[in-house]
């Protein structure tokens, strides 16, 4: 991923971002001892792919997870 910095005085420009990464150390990082690159780009690619975008219920979606999200939303858009 690549970092992103928003202007100076646009403390929201990068919330969604900010807080992806708060709760990635907090469910991933901080619970685990990784002892190479290759095992922490493994688990956080598994973590990301499988774990948060297909199962994990997220509040602002409705807890749904973001695939179930995204099949309700074309779902709903190709029925009207």
């Amino acid at each position: 991923m690549i970092a992103s910095m928003s202007r100076k005085g646009d403390c929201y420009d990068n919330v969604p971002m900010e807080s992806f990464w708060g709760i990635l150390k907090t469910e991933l990082v901080h619970h685990r001892r990784l002892k190479t690159r290759q095992q922490a780009i493994q688990e956080t690619t598994e973590y990301i792919e499988i774990f948060y975008n297909r199962q994990r219920k997220q509040k602002k979606l409705g807890y749904l997870s973001p695939a179930q999200f995204t099949q309700q939303y074309y779902a709903n858009l190709l029925a009207a």
